[in-house]
């Protein structure tokens, strides 16, 4: 990327981080819905995202949209437990090490009561392809498969990009707040996983040349109504969203319900990967609480000790192979 465009997303950038914030009762819709001083609905702020309500509805809650109170109790209380140190010996040595961290890391949040956050299809299940399912597998095993190199892992275990900060956006484990700045021709995103800032451009310009593949791929942003509307294209093959192709074509709308509540809801097209687009649907809060340094990258010893890890595997695996002969 040349210097020149390098100094062009930094303008951007100080000009978005130094822009006020409206002050409270500056302008508002009728509704009392706050507006930026150049009449857009005001996004601004941190949100935050946590939910526990899985992504697909789970066999057990087929033909159920809803859960009863006492299973949201029942989920919660799982959720708020699940590496709490007195159920670690319940655990096997593999999910003890999966889990990561005690529970005073995770921060997964509570079930909204439904079963599922995909809202389309109504059976709340990803409409996958033939060919789509066998690529999701198989990029499923190979994570399960000794790593010759970092390259042989996600993205994510490299630290090179978040978890959650998508585009699209998903509840995760922790880290899950974003927060938004406008200016009248741009909306920044920041997710602090990995520290990711997707500077969006709203006035109006094309997409990239088919050809230029991003990491985020290339988004668009506009209004249609009270609803922030971004479409983004041009994705790159290594940052695919649950097995998907770089033809991805992604839709995300972002609306205000009331002023402590998002409402984000996110639409994905790739015939190769899905029968047919498929969306998910969840809210955001408005907090005070701060954004905190996700350091993914100091050393990144998680990488040395996988590797150091895949080694051993094959030592072992060697060994045995060489006795059963």
């Amino acid at each position: 990327m040349s210097d020149r465009v390098l100094g062009s997303l930094a303008t951007v950038l100080a000009v978005v981080l130094l822009t006020p914030l409206p002050v409270a009762g500056q302008a508002a819709t009728a509704s009392g819905l706050a507006l930026t001083s150049w009449g857009a609905p005001d996004l601004q702020g941190i949100w935050d995202f946590r939910n526990i309500t899985p992504l697909e509805r789970p066999d057990e809650y087929v033909g159920r949209e809803s859960l009863t109170d006492e299973e949201v109790a029942a989920a919660d209380l799982a959720a708020a437990t699940r590496a709490a140190s007195e159920r670690r010996t319940e655990l096997t040595r593999e999910r003890d090490v999966g889990l990561a961290y005690n529970q005073f890391w995770w921060d997964r949040g509570t079930s909204d009561g439904r079963t599922a956050l995909i809202v389309d299809p109504q059976d709340g299940r990803i409409p996958y392809t033939a060919e789509g399912r066998e690529r999701a597998q198989d990029r499923r095993a190979s994570r399960n498969l000794p790593a010759e190199g970092p390259e042989d892992r996600s993205v994510g275990e490299r630290c090179m990009l978040g978890f959650n900060a998508g585009p699209p956006i998903t509840p995760g484990g922790y880290n899950q707040n974003i927060q938004i700045f406008q200016t009248p021709d741009h909306v920044v995103i920041l997710n602090e996983m990995v520290h990711d800032a997707r500077i969006i451009p709203m006035d109006g310009r094309p997409h990239v040349a088919k050809h230029l593949r991003q990491w985020r791929g290339d988004s668009r942003a506009r209004w249609d109504g009270g609803t922030l509307v971004i479409e983004t294209v041009n994705f790159y093959a290594q940052t695919s969203f649950l097995g998907s192709s770089p033809r991805t074509h992604l839709v995300e709308r972002l609306s205000l319900v009331d002023p402590g509540t998002l409402l984000y809801e996110f639409t994905v097209e790739d015939p190769s990967t899905w029968e047919k687009p498929w969306t998910v649907q969840f809210t955001m809060k408005q907090t005070d609480a701060p954004l905190y340094e996700y350091a993914c990258h100091e050393g990144n010893y998680g990488m040395t000790n996988l590797l150091a890890g895949a080694r051993i595997q094959e030592k072992t695996s060697d060994g045995a192979e060489t006795q059963s002969r």
